[in-house]
Order: C-alpha cells, then structure tokens, then sequence
C-alpha cells in the first residue's frame, strides 16, 4: 500500500514516537519493582538502555518519510524479537514461570503500529502474529493472561491499521476536492475572459454566414460548431467521461453531449441517466451512428433527444430531411450498407434493446433507440 498522504502522516508517526517512550516508562517500573526477582539485573539495565537508543533511533527515522520503508521496518521488528529472545535468560525461567513480565511488555506493540500505519491491517496484523508467538516462546507457561496480550496486540494492529488507511481515504478524496474546486475556480475566470471574446466572435460569424453558400457557409457552420464545443468545454464537459468506480457506469448525457453542434441540439434531463458503462458507450455509438445518416442523407440538422424512464432509456434522433422511401432499408442492407443494419439495430439488439424508425418521404425520419436497464 502506499504511503499515507503528507497531511497525517506527521501526527500518526509521531503519535506512535509517543506511545513508545511512554510504554517504555512503563517497563522501567516493571522492572524497578522486580529487579530482586531476575536471574541477571545488571543485564535488564542493559536491555533497557539499548530500548531506550532504539526509541530515539525510530522516533528519528519515521520522523523522514523516506525512511518509512522495508529496511527500518524489518529492523524495528527485529530489535523486539531480540529483546523477547533474551529475556528468559535476563528475568530467568523460574520467575517467567512465576508471573513476572518480560522484557518488552507493552513496549512490543510500537512495531506493530508502526506496521499498521504504513500498510495497514493485514500488514498490523502480521506484525502482531510474529511479535505474539516470539512472546508466548519466550515465557515458561503459557497462561490466560499472555494469551489475552496477544490478542490485544493482534486487535491493535488490526483496527489502528484499518482506521489509517479510512484516513488516508478520507485525506486523498479532500484532496482531490480541492484540486476540483481550484479548477472550476480557474474555468470560470477564463470562461469569464472566453465568452467576451472568443464565443462572441464565433456566434457572429456563425449568424452572419448561415445563409451564405460556398466556402463562406461552410465557414459559419464550422464556426458554430467550434462555438457549440467551447461552450460545451467551459461548462465542464468531459469529452471522453470517466466511469463511476463504485458502479462501473456512465452518464449517458455526458457521452451525448458530444454531439452537440450547431447542427445538432441534443436534449437530456437534468439529471444524470447512469448505464452501465458498456452499455452507454453502445447507445452512444448507436446514435452517432444515426447522426451520420442524417449528414449523409439529410440537411445535418438533428434533434437529439435522451429520456429516462426508469426501466428503460430512450434516445431518439429525429430530422427535418426527405424521409425514407418504403423498402429503401432492405434495399440498402441488399446492397451492402449495413450502417442501420448493423451500427444501430445491431448495437441495441445485443443490449437487448430495440429501434424504432418512425418516417414518411418529405416528413423527415425519426430513429427511436430504447435500452432496458435490467436486460442491458
């Protein structure tokens, strides 16, 4: 896992620096108070000055998140392991038999956080199991007491784990809030600048040369067509939308509003019309798929409209062109065109859909694509 963000990880490691001096505090009383009992006391002064450096060397090195990898963990890990490994011969057998603690006590668990912390629960955990055995090995007997510090110290490392990473979740979506925020702040200015000029511009060419032939018409439509797409990218429209992460879908007024021209008017609820993402990528091909039959066989002007009705989505394209004579489709399909055949009634029939083509010679021709949510 990586690293926790920079905006809690200062606290979280120095909170564990804390918990280990104070632990160790807590050890130097445990032993004052049974030095008398201890094979080798001299020794346990020892063993507490080396906890002691120790201490001071991961409250140092964490306090560097380049520091906060494999090498100082191990090496964390391994220092208690030593600690536990002698204190049968510090404290004795005969008195770990008796009761007295060893060496570590709570002083053990600093690994486990600090394992925790930096990958979470199922490396605490781990950290937690390894420490746990060393410790039971270390005693005498293996009484109900030693096995309730073991499952403390697996519990600690769990939960300290889990509750880290629920921060590191939380801090990285704020992040990304923010970045959010100081970009619609960003877009707005230059959107401010843009519709004073640039849109301006644009909208009058397109006025001024749509009733003209020639290159000159041809220049107005491209105009209103660059016009239509800058709105649509000051408002905020991703041309190629992401998917949902948690669903796995799309909103199909995002993949449609690409469309949007100066020919092409394209109407959606206000709300978003979520599919699943292959589903909606279809509809979308689909539809632009009728969209270049009516620039082929049209004048190019197209409504599109998107309607949501719980069970079902439909899309439909509708022009004002010469229609569609009768048997003119079969005809087309015999001949080898399969763009209605096989770009839009293929499409939706694999989602289960259906198309339905409404046209009449000089009436224009609407194309009706309507997806079932649950089939889809």
């Amino acid at each position: 896992m990586s690293s926790p963000p920079a905006g809690l990880e200062g606290p979280l490691w120095r909170s564990i620096a804390v918990f280990r001096f104070a632990s160790l505090a807590y050890v130097c009383l445990l032993v004052l108070r049974d030095a008398d009992r201890y094979a080798h006391p001299l020794a346990a002064g020892t063993v507490l000055l080396g906890m002691l450096a120790w201490s001071g060397v991961t409250a140092a090195g964490y306090a560097r998140p380049a520091n906060r990898r494999w090498p100082l963990l191990l090496a964390d890990l391994g220092v208690v392991l030593v600690v536990l490994a002698v204190s049968p011969w510090v404290v004795g057998r005969a008195a770990l038999a008796t009761g007295v603690p060893t060496l570590a006590v709570v002083w053990l668990a600093g690994p486990v956080l600090a394992w925790a912390v930096s990958g979470g629960r199922r490396r605490g955990a781990v950290a937690a199991l390894a420490l746990g055995a060393a410790d039971l090995a270390s005693r005498g007997r293996i009484g109900t007491s030693s096995l309730t510090g073991v499952i403390l110290l697996l519990l600690a490392g769990v939960i300290v784990g889990h509750v880290a990473r629920l921060a590191v979740t939380a801090e990285e979506r704020l992040h990304r809030a923010v970045q959010l925020e100081a970009a619609t702040r960003e877009r707005e200015r230059l959107a401010r600048g843009i519709h004073d000029s640039v849109l301006q511009v644009l909208a009058l060419v397109q006025r001024r040369g749509a009733h003209l032939d020639g290159e000159a018409g041809e220049l107005a439509r491209l105009a209103g067509e660059q016009e239509a797409a800058l709105r649509a990218l000051i408002a905020g429209v991703d041309p190629v939308p992401a998917a949902d992460e948690a669903g796995g879908t799309l909103d199909l007024r995002a993949l449609l509003g690409r469309y949007a021209s100066a020919a092409v008017s394209v109407s959606a609820p206000a709300t978003p019309v979520p599919l699943p993402t292959q589903v909606a990528r279809e509809l979308a091909a689909a539809t632009g798929a009728a969209l270049d039959n009516v620039r082929r066989h049209a004048d190019g002007r197209a409504w599109v409209l998107v309607e949501d009705e719980g069970e079902t989505v439909t899309v439909s394209v509708r022009d004002a062109g010469p229609g569609i004579p009768e048997g003119r489709l079969v005809e087309a399909a015999q001949q080898g065109r399969l763009g209605m055949s096989q770009s839009i009634r293929g499409r939706i029939a694999e989602l289960g859909g259906e198309v339905r083509i409404v046209s009449a010679p000089g009436e224009g021709t609407e194309v009706e694509l309507v997806v079932p949510r649950e089939d889809a």
